[in-house]
């Protein structure tokens, strides 16, 4: 039987397409690059990268991308500094998307803006430089990068609501992943991108995965996900912390398991302290297990942040870490929240 998801027979098709689109959209935001200082895994990060990293994680992205532009420079062939680049401007724009909803602070769906096309080119050369890469060297490595670096479009095209390509460039960063994993089923890193992948469509509808079949979405395993995102989690190189901060979110989203997101999210700001997305989440998750007095603590913190110097040239477009308003104003919405709800006591 043949039918069209406009067809009037089927009224909740297209909701539930999009719905799929939606989930492989979340799929690709849990495939974002993060990396850490480790050296453990299947990358060997040069020093330059990972201060370039600290940087970035400890509240600096803007001082991550001026130390990467000195790499860049240094190595043009390699995928790496560039991959870096783009999980640091990643970050501002996630940053910028930030809203609290449903008493969650998270991304929020946005339009198309100006600094959209010299993100999505700068993801398309580090496109080009994996595949050049593999072409050259056949390594669990380099088809590591490719499949990270499918992350970045996708995860754009899903704040933009563009589920389509959303979704296509989810299903290529798989292949890749399985292809890195082939080579070197040691790769946690691959392992990762592997468990999110298995995660996310796996928490989807009975109805949305018989429509997957008909859209070509391969199956995958919660329980299965949940291990191998745990094996990044404890030996990742580059995917370490990206697993952590997502695996967090996952228990507290998708799972309502706000004691185990905790205790999975509370390591990221005991290492980056002034990374304010980090210290509203574990923020977040105090004020869901009742904790007000711990979540004012975080709140805090992030208003009581220090400024930074402006990047190089300044601040343009929206998103910046030094100058943006926007997450001190997000701290003292949920502090406001947690004194009306003391005021509101009998």
């Amino acid at each position: 039987m043949v039918f069209s998801f406009a067809d009037k027979r089927w009224p909740d098709l297209t909701v539930t397409y999009r719905t799929l689109l939606a989930a492989l959209a979340r799929l690709a935001c849990a495939l974002a690059f993060v990396a850490t200082a480790s050296s453990a895994g299947s990358v060997q990060l040069p020093s330059e990268a990972a201060q370039a990293i600290e940087k970035m994680y400890g509240g600096d992205p803007d001082g991550g991308i001026a130390l990467l532009h000195t790499y860049e420079a240094t190595r043009p062939s390699d995928p790496l500094p560039y991959t870096i680049e783009a999980e640091a401007r990643w970050w501002k724009i996630y940053w910028d998307a930030d809203a609290i909803k449903s008493g969650m602070v998270d991304s929020q769906k946005r339009g198309k803006k100006p600094e959209d096309d010299s993100y999505f080119a700068l993801v398309d050369h580090v496109m080009a430089l994996a595949q050049a890469a593999i072409v050259q060297h056949d390594t669990s490595e380099n088809h590591l990068y490719a499949g990270i670096g499918y992350a970045p479009k996708t995860r754009l095209y899903g704040l933009r609501s563009e589920y389509r390509n959303a979704a296509k460039n989810g299903v290529a960063s798989r292949t890749e992943f399985l292809r890195a994993l082939e080579l070197d089923p040691s790769n946690a890193d691959a392992s990762v991108g592997i468990g999110f992948y298995n995660y996310y469509v796996a928490t989807l509808s009975p109805l949305v995965k018989v429509l997957s079949i008909f859209l070509g979405i391969p199956a995958g395993n919660k329980e299965e996900g949940m291990k191998q995102v745990q094996v990044g989690v404890e030996r990742g190189a580059l995917l370490a912390t990206d697993a952590r901060f997502y695996q967090a979110r996952n228990f507290r989203t998708y799972e309502q398991e706000y004691d185990e997101a905790l205790a999975v999210a509370e390591p990221l700001v005991s290492r980056y302290p002034r990374n304010p997305i980090f210290l509203l989440l574990v923020g977040n998750l105090n004020v869901e297990l009742g904790r007000n007095a711990k979540a004012a603590e975080y709140f805090n913190s992030v208003l009581n942040l220090p400024a930074l110097a402006p990047p190089p040239g300044g601040c343009s477009g929206s998103g910046c870490f030094t100058c943006s308003a926007h997450v001190r104003t997000l701290a003292r919405t949920f502090l406001d929240s947690i004194h009306a709800k003391k005021s509101d006591r009998p």
